[in-house]
């Protein structure tokens, strides 16, 4: 018992972490918001209000971990789905963007004034790799010879302001949905296994955490004798 305390002292690093800073992702705090940005305020206020929606959202996933049963076994098809359910309540209730929210905020912030068609796709590949996603269908290669059939018709690189151009652009786009069977109204399935993704990521890293924990405090003189402990059978709430 004494090692599983030491371990699971990190909980509020683990969870909150992952949770409200996303610091793989390298999201400002800011960009949690889902609303627009307020007025301008003093250096001094704007830290404060910062501080407090930021505490505000730490208490709000806090509380919600000490009532959720989280199992840490990321090869168990029912924890991850219990995980993703506590993430997506822990969004809910403290007003946080999904992953797809995210990927969209960043989208729109860094696309917002590309104005050719070429440039704004690039955008879209860099965007994607630097969040650690593949292109399993390989669409992104499709949609650049799209790019190119049109640029070829019109004889001229594609600008997001020609209506035209882009709406032939969009037909394009639309076939190529087709060819590999994605719909529009399968977007909400799309961003639910993209989370399920997430959460089996995240417990694979909260394991490997765990582990790594207790094999460091096992070197330790005072648990050499203490009997490693399955990751699966602690209990996170507990210790928060």
């Amino acid at each position: 018992m004494a090692l599983a305390s030491r371990l699971l002292s990190r909980s509020r690093q683990l969870y909150a972490c992952q949770i409200l800073l996303q610091q793989e992702h390298g999201v400002p705090v800011r960009c949690f918001a889902k609303e627009a940005a307020p007025p301008a305020l003093k250096g001094d206020e704007m830290l404060k209000n910062i501080f407090v929606e930021v505490k505000s959202k730490f208490e709000t996933a806090l509380g919600i971990l000490r009532k959720e049963k989280i199992t840490i076994d990321p090869d168990d098809a029912a924890a991850v789905s219990q995980y993703a359910k506590v993430m997506k309540t822990i969004r809910e209730k403290a007003d946080l963007f999904s992953e797809s929210q995210r990927i969209q905020y960043t989208i729109q912030t860094r696309t917002k004034d590309i104005p050719d068609a070429r440039t704004y796709l690039l955008t879209l590949k860099e965007i994607r790799v630097k969040r650690g996603l593949i292109d399993e269908l390989g669409a992104e290669a499709m949609m650049m010879d799209a790019l190119e059939k049109i640029e070829k018709e019109i004889k001229k690189p594609l600008m997001r302001s020609d209506k035209n151009g882009m709406s032939l652009l969009m037909a394009e786009f639309d076939k190529i949905n087709k060819k590999l069977g994605v719909q529009r109204e399968d977007l909400p399935k799309y961003e639910e296994a993209l989370e399920h993704k997430i959460a089996k990521a995240q417990l694979e890293e909260l394991k490997k955490d765990a582990l790594e924990a207790m094999e460091t405090q096992k070197k330790r003189e005072e648990f050499k004798d203490e009997q490693m402990m399955d990751v699966k059978s602690l209990d996170i709430r507990n210790f928060i």
